[in-house]
């Protein structure tokens, strides 16, 4: 799985313990052949998805970080407004996709196996089934995983990491690759903040250690705390359909 994936090279550190890897060499060449495989899906998915002005956003988060709490509400927000739609990304179950169908939009469920992240082939299939309304709002909700999902472009236009307040603020520096390709960082779940030890300022500062120019937003999908400021924020992405394609990987 790591070899495919190409989580499980690169800079792989296990302290004071003796490891071996297979041909660094032939590893590379194998992650590159499939990251550039992903990018020919990813970019026919972005041509379809901008041909029919259709605004994507490639959401993700650890597990439980609150990511189809978030996009409820959202979708509630939109309704009478903009049609939204989910392609929702888990090893197991619909639960997730029947939450959002519950609330109201169009959504499909891709489940992954032992697949830790969704990718451009995957979302290109889900697109087909789907067939998002034109001028409508795409979630696609990646599968639970702070690693992997950074990789892997899926044709969307924004990316945007959930944060939840009931993690640690060391989150960005542990993993740096998702938070250095996201255009938005959501703190979520701040409701419960008079009940953690969770210091905001610190957890932003780290962010921003890794991404200097990343937004942040703070939100509560059970209180509605923040979001006013994230419906505006999309509202905004939307105005301007005509930006450079993020990164389909993390730097380096």
């Amino acid at each position: 799985m790591c070899t495919v994936c190409g989580c499980g090279e690169g800079d792989l550190r296990i302290e004071n313990a003796p490891h071996r890897h297979d041909d660094p060499a032939r590893l590379i060449k194998l992650e590159q052949d499939i990251l550039a495989k992903n990018d020919r899906y990813a970019a026919e998915n972005r041509r379809v998805l901008e041909s029919r002005g259709i605004l994507a956003f490639n959401v993700m988060s650890s597990p439980g970080a609150g990511k189809t709490s978030l996009l409820v509400e959202t979708i509630r927000a939109f309704e009478g407004r903009r049609a939204c739609a989910v392609i929702e990304g888990d090893q197991q179950t619909s639960a997730d996709a029947d939450r959002i169908r519950a609330a109201g939009a169009q959504a499909v469920q891709i489940n992954t196996g032992k697949g830790c992240h969704l990718d451009g082939h995957m979302v290109g299939h889900a697109l087909d089934r789907l067939a998002p309304a034109p001028d409508s709002i795409l979630f696609i909700e990646n599968v639970g995983n702070l690693v992997c999902p950074a990789a892997f472009d899926l044709g969307e236009a924004r990316k945007v990491v959930i944060f939840s307040v009931t993690e640690g603020e060391d989150k960005p520096l542990k993993y740096p690759d998702i938070f250095a390709v996201a255009n938005l960082v959501v703190m979520s779940k701040v409701d419960l903040l008079p009940h953690l030890a969770f210091d905001m300022d610190t957890a932003v500062a780290n962010a921003r250690k890794i991404n200097p120019d990343v937004a942040v937003l703070r939100t509560s999908a059970s209180s509605g705390a923040g979001m006013d400021d994230w419906i505006q924020w999309i509202e905004a992405a939307r105005a301007d359909l005509s930006m450079v394609p993020v990164p389909s990987r993390a730097a380096g």
